[in-house]
């Protein structure tokens, strides 16, 4: 798939991994649309890479991406490309002294990580599959959906933000099998432990430990390292279906 003359929708364009992916597309000559929240849109003002228009939606909004979607498609260039960073990460037992995991805390992650990422991939489908073919073999567009190596290790508390993104890990063959009929490839990159604005507030003892457990490189991923995997899917024809781990050969461990 070439990027140069297409659109991409990129869920959680303000920061992180969503602004350093779109920041990256853009500089390969796509049009990149970044969805994500009036308050991290507010953020992000005045640092907005050259090739990048926020629009400001809820990827568990039906109405707020449909509407998201007819932007990028008044601009007249075709979306090829959609990468689904948004999500959050709050931590909860089960069971602690406070008594069981607060259900409103989990519906909420579940909801924006995996519905979002559902809802937002299904619309941009919709739409894709009424485009033009790019090549013989039929191809129109890629999705690349973002889960975490909490997928597979979860930690302990991270029972909400585990469940999600085993779902979106789980929703990766089906969905490509859904929509290869329409040309459309379908992948999620798994990342390991990133240095993101989620880990802003934590202390430098913290974070060498972190750094510690990680094989090679012995450091936290970067979120252009994100943004260059990323970059490669798009470009890789025959990559469909694939769950991709981006972690130093980290395996976590139970806390």
């Amino acid at each position: 798939m070439e990027i140069a003359g297409t659109a991409a929708l990129v869920t959680g364009g303000a920061s992180g991994l969503g602004a350093a992916t779109a920041e990256r597309l853009a500089g390969q000559g796509a049009t990149v649309f970044g969805l994500d929240l009036a308050q991290s849109i507010e953020k992000a003002a005045g640092s907005v890479p050259d090739g990048v228009t926020l629009i400001e939606a809820d990827v568990t909004s039906d109405e707020g991406v449909r509407a998201a979607i007819a932007q990028i498609a008044e601009s007249g260039v075709p979306l090829r490309i959609v990468v689904n960073c948004a999500g959050v990460g709050w931590a909860g037992r089960i069971l602690s002294k406070k008594g069981p995991h607060d259900l409103e805390l989990f519906r909420t992650v579940i909801t924006i990580n995996l519905l979002g990422t559902f809802n937002v991939m299904r619309l941009a489908a919709d739409h894709i599959q009424s485009l033009p073919t790019v090549d013989e073999a039929g191809q129109r567009g890629v999705v690349i959906n973002t889960a975490s190596v909490a997928a597979f290790e979860g930690q302990i508390g991270q029972i909400a933000y585990s469940a999600s993104k085993g779902g979106v890990a789980g929703m990766t063959v089906p969905a490509a099998r859904d929509l290869a009929q329409f040309g459309i490839r379908v992948n999620t990159i798994a990342p390991g432990i990133v240095d993101t604005p989620m880990l802003a507030g934590v202390d430098a003892e913290y974070r060498k430990g972190l750094e510690a457990g990680v094989p090679f490189p012995s450091r936290l991923a970067k979120p252009t390292e994100y943004a260059q995997l990323a970059q490669m899917i798009v470009e890789h024809d025959y990559l469909n279906g694939e769950t991709i781990r981006m972690d130093g050969a980290l395996r976590m461990a139970p806390r």
